[in-house]
């Protein structure tokens, strides 16, 4: 009897540590939760990398990550119009195509990615919706403007795709969070 009574501290203090890591667990899940959520729409593994690369992704809970999508995106743009203004096209329709994605990202998705993560914040769910087609607009322009040139093998091109898919990753949150 006084073997069990010396256990019972010990098998109560594993039942709690066992409690308190239940706890961490489900934090650190927010992050599949999310993603797992859109994953029709996204590449689930993408969306957890990229999620997991934002101080506080963790502890956050889908509406903390679709502003977090949406800051990631708005970076994704503006790296893919720093590319396309860098970008040297070797040919006059490579050229035309590199300056039609810096255009569009500058004039057009980035600004509009700013304006919907401030009404995504704010939760105005019709306002941030509204800007879903401009936002999208330079990940979509880019791509046919560079298709079937030589610019669409180069840095831009990848560029170009990282904005897609985050740009589908806020869009697919906002969706699942409205």
């Amino acid at each position: 009897m006084s073997t069990s009574l010396l256990a019972a501290p010990l098998v109560l203090a594993l039942a709690a540590a066992a409690a308190l890591s239940c706890f961490d667990v489900a934090a650190a899940d927010a992050v599949d939760d999310s993603c797992n959520a859109i994953r029709d729409f996204v590449n689930v593994t993408f969306c957890a990398a990229r999620l997991r690369s934002v101080p506080g992704a963790a502890a956050a809970d889908r509406h903390g990550h679709l502003l977090m999508a949406a800051d990631l995106a708005a970076t994704a743009g503006n790296a893919a119009s720093s590319a396309a203004a860098a970008a040297r096209g070797d040919d006059p329709a490579s050229q035309d195509a590199l300056r039609a994605c810096a255009f569009l990202y500058g004039s057009a998705s980035v600004p509009a990615l700013r304006l919907f993560r401030g009404y995504a914040a704010a939760r105005t769910w019709g306002a941030a919706r509204a800007l879903l087609p401009l936002k999208a607009q330079a990940g979509i322009g880019c791509d046919a403007a560079i298709a079937g040139t030589k610019a669409a093998a180069g840095d831009v091109a990848a560029a170009n795709h990282e904005f897609n898919q985050l740009s589908a990753m806020a869009t697919a949150l906002l969706n699942a969070v409205s």
